[in-house]
C-alpha cells in the first residue's frame, strides 16, 4: 500500500503563484507541477481542470490519489527518497478515463552546450535543437513517447503550446523558459508526428499573440497557417552524386542553369509528378542544374515565394518535405544539379509569422530605417543579432544539408549590402562610421558563405547582386563577401538592351555587345536570362525581338549562341527555351501548345544542341574565370553588327565563336583563326533544322588563308542572317 500524507504536510503555495500556473502565464510550470523532492517526501502536482478525482500511478499499479487545490491545480504528498516514474489517472464527470504521461514531470530536451551555442550564435544545426521533435523516455512504466517543443522568444513574459491535440487551448501546456537565453521549452507526451501546433506568446504589454514556430519543418497548406509537426523518413540515395560533387571544382565545370517556377512550370504538378515530367525535359534539352524559384513556405502565391514566412518548410502546395527530397534525389540520381533561391533579404509583416515575434522586435531591426522595406512592404532581419545571424546561417545549411541542395542563389543581395538602398535622404540610417554599407550584413554574407563552403565543400553561393560591389566572389579572407558566383546584371542589361534594336540601329550600340568583356574576370559570373526579365510589361525574350517572326525567332537563335559562348555559367528561365510568346504569368503557367509550332520546336533542338556541344567542350567553360580562356577575333566590327571570338581550355584546345546580328548574310566573311587546318562547323543557327534558312559552310571552312585579325591564318566564311556558328579544328 501507498502512504498518503496529508495535504496540510504539503508547503503552502502563493495565490498569485497558483492562478500564474493555472492560466498559463508563469514562465516557470516546472518549478510548481511535476513531481519534486521536499526532504524525504516527494510532492506530486498536475493541472487537471474539469476533472472529477485525480491520482498518480506508481510502479506496481499502487496509486496515490491527490487533493484539489484551486483553479484545477491537484496536489498530493509520497513518502520517497528518489521521485519515482508515474503517470497520472484521470476521471470526469461524464465516466471518460484518462490516464496520461505528466508533462512536466520531464527534465529539459534542449542540453546546456545547445544553449550555450544559441546564445553565442555558432549553432549551425539551429534546426536540430528548436522547433518541433519527436523524443522517448523509458522509465518502470514504459516508454513515454511525445513531441519536444523549442522556441526563441526572449521578450516574451510566458509561451505556451497550443494545437489540434489540446483543442486549441494552451493554458495546460505552458512552456519553461530556459534561464537568461531567451528559449522555452516543453515535452508533451502523446502527441504524435502530423499534430498540427502553434505558439501562444505573452508579450512585455500583456497581449496573448499567436504565432507559427519559425523552426517548423512543415506548414499546412496556405492559406492556412499552423505548423506541423514532421520526422523524415526519406532515405536518400545520391552518395555518388554528393562524393562527386563535393570533389569537382564548379568554376572549371559546365553549368547551364534551367530556372523554373515549380507552381507554374506545368499547373497542377505536385513535387514527385514533377519529378516524373521534369527530368526527362531537362535530359533532353541538356541542361546541367535547374534553379527553383524559392520552395521555402509562403502565404501569398503570387510573391512566387519571395516573401517567405516558413524559412525551414518547404511549401506545402507540392506535397511533403519528403517529397520534396524525392524530387531533388531523383534530380542527382539523373546528373541534374539543384539550385534553390534563398530569401535572407526580407520577410513579410504576417501577423502570425516572424514580424514582432514575441511582441517586440526580434528577427527584425528595431529602426524602421533600419528594418522595413518601403518599396516591398515588407521587414528587414536585423543582421546585428546573433541569435538572427544564426538563425540565417542555419537555415542557409538546412537546405544544403537536410535537402542535399548543390546551391543557393540568394536573393536581392544589393538590398543587404546598402543602408540606403531605394531610400531618400533623411530615411536611413548610416553605419558607425557614417557610410551607406550595412556591416552587419556584410558580416552575415561573410559568416554564412564561408560556413557553407567549410561544411559542403561542393557546393554554390551564387548572388544576385545588381551594383558594382567589389569582391562579392572574391574569398571572404581577403575582405571578399565568399559568393561562388554573381549574377551578371551588367551583361544581362546590356545585351538586352542590344538585341530589341533593329539590326539597322545595331552598329551605334556595338559597346553594348562588347562592354561585358571589360570586366567579365572581375567576379565569377552566371549569365542570368532569369524570371525577371519577362514579367511586369517586359514582355517575354522572344517578344523583345525586333521584326517579323521569323527574324524573332532567328534573333533568339543568335542571341542564346552568344550567351553560351560567352564567359561565364548560363542561366535561362523557362519557356524561353521554346520561343514563348507571351510574358510569364505564375497563374498561367507556360504556352506549352506552341511547342507544336515547328519553328519552335526548333528553338528546344538548338538549346539542346548548345548544351551538347557546350558540355562536350571543355574550351566553352573550363576557363570561364581566366582571361587566357578567351581572346577576340574581331570585337570591333560594329558596322557589320557581327562579334567573333576564341573560346579555349587549359589543354589549348579553341572553339571559334562568329555571332552576326545583321539582318543580312555575311558571305566571303574573312575570320582569323589560330590554326591551319580544316575546322568544322558544330553549330550553325541558321540551320534548316533550327529553322533558319540554310545559310552555311557545308559543315566546315579551311583556314589556310593569310594572317588576319592577330591570328596566324584566316576562312573565307559565310555566316546567315542573325546567325551565330561555332567552328572546332580538326585535330
Amino acid at each position: 500500500m501507498v502512504t498518503k500524507k496529508t495535504p496540510t504536510a504539503i508547503p503552502e503555495l502563493d495565490p498569485q503563484l497558483v492562478w500564474k500556473v493555472t492560466s498559463g502565464a508563469y514562465h516557470n510550470p516546472h518549478a510548481l507541477l511535476g513531481a519534486h523532492q521536499v526532504g524525504s517526501d516527494v510532492v506530486f502536482r498536475t493541472f487537471k481542470p474539469l476533472a472529477k478525482t485525480v491520482a498518480v500511478e506508481l510502479a506496481g499499479g499502487e496509486t496515490l490519489e491527490l487533493s484539489h487545490l484551486d483553479h484545477g491545480l491537484w496536489q498530493g504528498l509520497l513518502a520517497a527518497k528518489v521521485v519515482p516514474d508515474y503517470r497520472i489517472l484521470a476521471t470526469y464527470e461524464d465516466g471518460a478515463k484518462w490516464r496520461v504521461d505528466e508533462p512536466y514531470r520531464h527534465l529539459p530536451t534542449i542540453s546546456d552546450f545547445d544553449l550555450h551555442l544559441i546564445s553565442e550564435g555558432r549553432h549551425e544545426e539551429l534546426w536540430t535543437a528548436l522547433g518541433s521533435h519527436r523524443k522517448e523516455f523509458s522509465g518502470a512504466l514504459g516508454t513515454s513517447q511525445g513531441i519536444a517543443f523549442t522556441v526563441w522568444a526572449p521578450n516574451a513574459q510566458a509561451v505556451r503550446v497550443v494545437g489540434d491535440f489540446n483543442h486549441w487551448n494552451g493554458v495546460a501546456h505552458a512552456m519553461r523558459a530556459m534561464g537568461s537565453t531567451g528559449v522555452w521549452e516543453l515535452f508533451i507526451p502523446g502527441v504524435e508526428i502530423g499534430a498540427h501546433y502553434k505558439y501562444e506568446i505573452l508579450s512585455r504589454d500583456g497581449h496573448w499573440i499567436t504565432k507559427i514556430d519559425p523552426l517548423a519543418q512543415q506548414t499546412e497548406l496556405p492559406p492556412a497557417t499552423a505548423s506541423i509537426v514532421t520526422e523524415s523518413t526519406y532515405k536518400w540515395n545520391d552518395a555518388a552524386w554528393i562524393k562527386a560533387r563535393d570533389s569537382r571544382d564548379a568554376l572549371k565545370s559546365p553549368m547551364s542553369i534551367y530556372e523554373l517556377h515549380a507552381g507554374s512550370w506545368r499547373l497542377g504538378l505536385d513535387y514527385r509528378s514533377l519529378a516524373d515530367e521534369l527530368i526527362p525535359y531537362v535530359l533532353q534539352l541538356g541542361f546541367t542544374h535547374v534553379e527553383f524559384m524559392p520552395l521555402a513556405e509562403h502565404p501569398y502565391a503570387p510573391s512566387w515565394g519571395y516573401q517567405v514566412t516558413g524559412y525551414f518548410a518547404p511549401t506545402s502546395r507540392f506535397g511533403s518535405p519528403d517529397d520534396l527530397r524525392y524530387l531533388i534525389d531523383k534530380l542527382h540520381e539523373n546528373g541534374i544539379g539543384v539550385i534553390l533561391d534563398w530569401v535572407p533579404a526580407h520577410f513579410p509583416k504576417d501577423e502570425w509569422a516572424l514580424g514582432r515575434f514575441d511582441g517586440q522586435p526580434l528577427y527584425e531591426h528595431q529602426d524602421p530605417r533600419r528594418g522595413e522595406h518601403p518599396d516591398w512592404g515588407t521587414y528587414i532581419f536585423d543582421f546585428g543579432r546573433t541569435e538572427v545571424r544564426n538563425f540565417l546561417v542555419a537555415n542557409a545549411l538546412y537546405w544544403l544539408e537536410e535537402f542535399h541542395v548543390d546551391g543557393l542563389r540568394v536573393d536581392a543581395v544589393a538590398s543587404m549590402l546598402y543602408l540606403d538602398y531605394s531610400r531618400e535622404g533623411g530615411e536611413w540610417l548610416p553605419n558607425e562610421h557614417g557610410g551607406r554599407e550595412n556591416l552587419d550584413a556584410i558580416r552575415f554574407m561573410q559568416e554564412v558563405n564561408a560556413t557553407a563552403y567549410k561544411r559542403n565543400p561542393g557546393v554554390m553561393m551564387i548572388a544576385e547582386e545588381s551594383t558594382s560591389w567589389g569582391g562579392v566572389s572574391a574569398p571572404t579572407d581577403g575582405g571578399g563577401l565568399g559568393y561562388g558566383f554573381k549574377w551578371n546584371m551588367g551583361w544581362m542589361h546590356d545585351s538586352l538592351e542590344y538585341i530589341q534594336k533593329d539590326p539597322m540601329y545595331r552598329k551605334y550600340h556595338h559597346g553594348e555587345l562588347t562592354f561585358s568583356m571589360l570586366y567579365a574576370y572581375d567576379e565569377k559570373f552566371v549569365l542570368p536570362i532569369s524570371h525577371d526579365e519577362v514579367v511586369h510589361g517586359k514582355g517575354s525574350l522572344l517578344a523583345k525581338m525586333p521584326g517579323d517572326r521569323w527574324q524573332q525567332l532567328a534573333n533568339l537563335r543568335a542571341f542564346l549562341a552568344f550567351m553560351w559562348s560567352h564567359p561565364g555559367k548560363q542561366l535561362l528561365f523557362m519557356g524561353s527555351e521554346f520561343g514563348q510568346l507571351s510574358e510569364w504569368s505564375q497563374e498561367r503557367g507556360l504556352d506549352w501548345w506552341i511547342t507544336d509550332q515547328p519553328m519552335h520546336r526548333a528553338i528546344q533542338d538548338l538549346i539542346a544542341s548548345l548544351n551538347r556541344v557546350y558540355t562536350e567542350n571543355p574550351a566553352m567553360w573550363q576557363l570561364d574565370h581566366d582571361r587566357a580562356g578567351f581572346t577576340w577575333i574581331d570585337g570591333g566590327n560594329a558596322d557589320g553588327n557581327t562579334v567573333s571570338f576564341l573560346r579555349r581550355d587549359e589543354a589549348g584546345n579553341e572553339i571559334a565563336c562568329v555571332i552576326n546580328f545583321a539582318g543580312h548574310p555575311h558571305e566571303n566573311f574573312k575570320l582569323g583563326l589560330p590554326k591551319n587546318c580544316d575546322w568544322l562547323e558544330i553549330i550553325n543557327t541558321d540551320a534548316s533544322e533550327f529553322g533558319g534558312s540554310g545559310v552555311g559552310n557545308q559543315g566546315r571552312v579551311s583556314a589556310t588563308g593569310s594572317a588576319s585579325h592577330g591570328q596566324p591564318y584566316s576562312a573565307q566564311i559565310t555566316v546567315g542572317p542573325l546567325a551565330a556558328i561555332w567552328f572546332k579544328p580538326v585535330d
